[in-house]
C-alpha cells in the first residue's frame, strides 16, 4: 500500500478528479481513507433514492472515503451547511470544491476492483482480486 496525500483546489469537481488517480498512478485499486475542506456544491444520492439531491453554499466535508477502481468510483460523503445542518449519501459526480480539499487515498498496486452483480443484493458490488507482484528483473 502507498499513501497518497492530494490537494484539490477550488473549482475542482471532487469525484471526477478521484476517479482519474488509479490510472494516473498505474494501479487498478485504490481507497480513499479520508477528506476533509470545502464544496459550494454537494451533489448527493441519500438512501433509497434513484436520483442525487443537489446541495448549494457553504459546505464542509466531515467526512469521505470509498473504493477507487477501472470500473469506477463507489464514494460515500457528509457535509455540513453554514449552520450546521448534516447531509449525507452516495458521492455524485458536481461536488464542486470551494476553497480546498485534502485527501489521503491509498494506492493499491497488488489488488485489482472491479464490480460485479450480486444476485443477493441485486447491485453491482466490489469484486477484489490479487494481482501478482511484478516480476524483478
Amino acid at each position: 500500500m502507498e499513501a497518497l496525500p492530494l490537494r484539490f483546489c477550488a473549482g475542482t469537481d471532487l469525484r471526477a478528479a478521484l476517479d482519474t488517480i488509479p490510472r494516473q498512478h498505474g494501479v487498478e485499486a485504490a481507497f480513499v481513507v479520508q477528506g476533509i475542506g470545502s464544496l459550494s456544491v454537494a451533489c448527493i444520492r441519500h438512501a433509497g433514492r434513484p436520483e442525487p439531491t443537489e446541495l448549494h453554499g457553504d459546505l464542509e466535508i466531515l467526512t469521505l472515503g470509498g473504493s477507487l477502481g477501472p470500473d469506477g468510483p463507489h464514494l460515500h460523503i457528509s457535509v455540513a451547511d453554514a449552520v450546521g445542518r448534516v447531509s449525507g449519501g452516495h458521492m455524485g459526480v458536481g461536488c464542486v470544491v470551494r476553497t480546498t480539499a485534502e485527501v489521503l487515498v491509498a494506492l493499491l498496486p497488488g489488488h485489482r476492483f472491479s464490480r460485479e452483480h450480486d444476485p443477493a443484493t441485486g447491485y453491482k458490488e466490489l469484486c477484489v482480486t490479487p494481482r501478482p507482484a511484478p516480476a524483478s528483473s
